[in-house]
């Protein structure tokens, strides 16, 4: 048997069932179950998440069942996952990503007027589109993404990531944002699947779902994070694409008002070398710590 740890929402729900599927397809005689972990993230839709301590407040427990041996396997929107690993938790397989584009439901981005509502509970989201349209108006918004397609914001749009709409069957967003406008959260789109350390006979069934490009990627990106260090308050996007044999990363680091906005790209075959260094650029070669100081310190989004 093996035992795969998830969060209750509907898109967590979706996400463990296809692992499960996928488990049970690359080993039919396998018994698999889903053990559903409350979270503070999903507890304390009251607080932005930012505030709750940004990236990990929906993995924590998840991971902690899987350390205590409640589950075998956990199941995380790998943009939920903190930068530096677990202790006694390897990440051992990220299946083939999904769309990691933002999307706006209810309007499009130039079909908004000025003064409109765009509602986020995103520090990058609302930065990148404080860039694009300093005339836009922001409402935090929280919950899972039933809650939060209810509140569209009349006149307005509401930003949501792409790949969750088409998971869950979801009405057709107004529009799908290019990376080129809005630049995706590190690891969007994509599924982190976690087990213990030394749980080789796990780790072994678990290869079956690897895809080497969307893990090698996602493996950038992470570097990205991670190099920007855990003091970083301020919005972060990464996305990183297959050119030819390497990889292609683009990084963002911005102000929390969007005044300041900070892009840049590199080309590598190492992921983590590639991540660290395009963040190296953003901090050192295009003035990305002076806009660190001026912002202060946290988690970043």
């Amino acid at each position: 048997m093996l035992r795969i740890a998830t969060r209750g929402s509907a898109l967590a729900m979706w996400q463990a069932e296809s692992v499960a599927a996928g488990l049970r397809a690359a080993w039919p005689d396998l018994q698999v179950t889903i053990e559903v972990v409350d979270t503070k993230g999903d507890r304390r839709l009251d607080v932005p998440v930012w505030e709750l301590g940004g990236q990990g407040v929906f993995v924590k427990e998840v991971q902690a069942a899987v350390l205590d041996g409640r589950a075998d396997v956990a199941v995380h929107s790998a943009k939920d996952l903190p930068s530096e690993a677990t202790p006694g938790l390897d990440l051992r397989a990220v299946p083939k990503r999904a769309d990691p584009r933002d999307a706006l439901v209810g309007s499009r981005l130039a079909d908004l007027p000025a003064g409109a509502a765009v509602a986020t509970g995103s520090v990058r989201r609302r930065a990148q589109l404080a860039w694009l349209r300093p005339d836009l108006t922001f409402t935090s918004v929280r919950g899972n993404i039933a809650t939060r397609l209810g509140k569209v914001p009349p006149g307005g749009a509401l930003v949501v990531a792409a790949a969750a709409l088409i998971r869950l069957g979801l009405a057709p967003a107004a529009e799908v944002l290019a990376p080129e406008v809005m630049l995706p959260q590190v690891a969007q789109g994509a599924l982190g699947i976690e087990c213990r350390s030394g749980d080789d006979a796990t780790a072994s069934r678990l290869t079956a779902l690897d895809h080497r490009e969307s893990h090698l990627a996602v493996r950038a990106e992470r570097a990205f994070l991670a190099q920007l260090g855990s003091g970083c308050s301020l919005p972060v996007g990464a996305h990183a694409t297959w050119v030819g044999g390497g990889l292609r990363l683009e990084g963002l680091l911005a102000s929390i008002d969007g005044r300041v906005l900070l892009r840049s790209s590199l080309v590598g075959s190492d992921p983590e070398t590639l991540g660290a260094a395009l963040a190296a650029e953003l901090l050192d070669g295009a003035g990305g710590r002076a806009v660190l100081d001026a912002d202060g310190a946290g988690a970043p989004r």
